[in-house]
């Protein structure tokens, strides 16, 4: 029997009724996302380390008529991982229907300057915390049989970046992850879809470069412009919704232009 498709757009891209743990919620593309589901209808879990910040983004949610919840996280602690996704699942009842992994980390310093403390940060946050939470929350996905999985890499983890080799390589491993597991979880009718946001106006990027980079970037971008948190959101919350049913294992770069591959 043939999966019943949405009548329209509107339809299509509705989440009503529909609940969704997201990382990074205290600012930038994480906080803008957590805003844009909720505008689209779904209850919002948001998880951050930035605990006043991450509450002020629920509590924003919630003065416009939506339900949030904010829960503590700490991608490099295990522990907190598994608290944050337990918690999740006993404030909604069972698993999310979607899980977004927007969450990061960067330092931007030639490659022979990294520390192995710095690899183990970015390598945590950027990979294995979000590894962890998947693998916590996925038995009940696939136990439910649906669910929807959005990542997010990184055009760097793409197709490379001076200054941030190590953080491209954990930014490979979300993509390679995202595809290996689409593969795995779609006879469950999960999907899996990672978006790749190139130079994103947000304070982790204007915090990890120079102002004179920040200006070398936009002009090398087609779009000549860093793109806004919004409009790296929208592609995320669209890969949550019925619009996307037929989509899996895909790699979307929202980047302006600047990553354009054939």
């Amino acid at each position: 029997m043939e999966t019943p498709t949405p009548a329209n757009w509107r339809q299509a891209t509705d989440l009503t009724g529909k609940t969704v743990v997201i990382t990074g919620v205290a600012s930038g593309i994480g906080r803008a996302t957590a805003l844009e589901f909720a505008s689209a209808g779904a209850r919002v879990i948001g998880g951050d380390i930035a605990r006043e910040r991450g509450e002020q983004t629920m509590q924003e949610i919630r003065a416009t008529g939506g339900r949030a919840d904010f829960l503590p996280l700490d991608l490099a602690d295990g522990a907190s991982v598994d608290a944050f996704a337990q918690s999740a699942m006993d404030v909604l009842g069972s698993a999310p229907d979607i899980i977004a992994n927007v969450a990061g980390l960067d330092r931007v310093m030639p490659f022979l300057e990294n520390t192995p403390d710095v690899w183990e940060l970015l390598a945590k946050v950027n990979y294995i915390g979000p590894v962890r939470l998947i693998h916590r929350l996925l038995p009940h996905m696939v136990e439910r049989r649906s669910g929807k999985i959005v990542t997010v890499a990184s055009d760097a983890g793409r197709v490379g970046s001076s200054g941030e080799t190590f953080y491209a390589g954990t930014k490979g491993a979300v993509i390679a992850f995202t595809k290996s597991l689409a593969r795995e979880v779609a006879r469950f009718g999960i999907t899996c879809n990672c978006v790749a946001p190139g130079p994103t106006d947000t304070p982790l990027f204007n915090g990890a470069i120079t102002e004179k980079l920040r200006d070398a970037l936009v002009r090398s971008i087609p779009l000549k412009r860093l793109a806004q948190p919004s409009e790296i959101a929208h592609t995320i919350v669209y890969f949550a919704t019925p619009a996307t049913d037929f989509m899996t294992g895909q790699v979307i770069s929202v980047s302006g232009g600047l990553t354009m591959h054939g």
